[in-house]
């Protein structure tokens, strides 16, 4: 869908994202990403990566965006996540959550019984996922993790 024809609530999303972006510490891949995490009684809470030198310490940023709503509002069901990445200030094509993201948004949208809309935001263009189950088709269960 071009962002152009995205409705204004999503609109919003995505320029928060794109906001959290630019405030993201990415010293060694110069890669800033942001995400914006929108709950289900109107909050929206942003994210954005946080490198280290002790990779991998740092954290990206759908999971900085994603633990901060479980933290502050474990109640609230998770609507949706529009992720973004700027790289020398240019709002880069399509973006895609890692494996370790993919799993925690699963998981989230698991434990809610709710499906969480994913927008993969780009310059002109927003890919959007209906559900983070998509995104991660076998993924880690309580049935199949070690321990």
């Amino acid at each position: 869908m071009r962002t152009d024809e995205l409705p204004p609530e999503a609109r919003r999303w995505m320029a928060l994202a794109k906001e959290a972006a630019g405030k993201a510490y990415a010293p060694y891949s110069h890669f800033h990403v942001g995400a914006a995490v929108a709950l289900s009684d109107g909050t929206v809470l942003t994210g954005n990566n946080q490198e280290n030198a002790a990779f991998p310490s740092g954290l990206c940023a759908e999971r900085v965006a994603l633990f901060s709503a479980g933290a502050v509002y474990p109640d609230v069901t998770v609507r949706a996540l529009a992720l973004m990445a700027v790289k020398d200030g240019v709002v880069q094509d399509e973006i895609s959550p890692c494996g370790s993201c993919r799993q925690v948004l699963l998981e989230t949208e698991r434990r809610q019984r709710s499906p969480i809309t994913v927008m993969l935001c780009g310059r002109d263009v927003v890919r959007i996922v209906d559900s983070a189950e998509q995104l991660l088709p076998v993924a880690f269960n309580l049935e199949c993790s070690p321990g």
